[in-house]
């Protein structure tokens, strides 16, 4: 029997109950799940934004939760890059990247070497985009003066 070795990546800041969704959908789909945790220099150059939470700690948190095996620090852009140091078989998204650029594109390099993309529902009400929104808000009107 093969080993369904999977692999579920995300900056992972702010972690919340998407971020818990995937990794508990992801678990239930292979028999080792790997967590790619997109390194601070990373999130700053794919998505120009600084995180909240240093790598170290988000790694920290993401190594906590009970389906996890084992969790890989990204630090190239390139998901290719983890597949050549990992060899998992199947890649796990939130399914906002369906029918994207970067989600076809991601979907042709894993079918050439064998790896089955499997998305889930994204959480809508819950994302790191809104809570980010949220936090900066909320730091903005305190420093306004009184």
């Amino acid at each position: 029997m093969t080993v369904r070795i999977g692999y579920a990546a995300g900056a992972f800041d702010l972690f919340h109950i998407g971020h818990l969704n995937i990794l508990r959908q992801a678990r239930e789909r292979c028999d080792v799940l790997i967590a790619g945790v997109v390194s601070d220099e990373m999130l700053k150059l794919s998505k120009g934004i600084e995180p909240f939470v240093p790598t170290a700690e988000r790694v920290a948190i993401v190594e906590a939760i009970t389906y996890v095996d084992r969790v890989h620090v990204e630090e190239t852009p390139s998901k290719m890059d983890a597949w050549s140091e990992l060899g998992f078989t199947h890649f796990f998204k939130g399914d906002d990247w369906r029918g994207t650029a970067k989600g076809r594109r991601l979907e042709r390099e894993f079918r050439a070497v064998g790896v089955e993309v499997v998305y889930f529902p994204y959480t809508v009400h819950t994302s790191s985009t809104a809570l980010r929104a949220a936090l900066d808000a909320a730091i903005a009107a305190r420093q306004l003066p009184a």
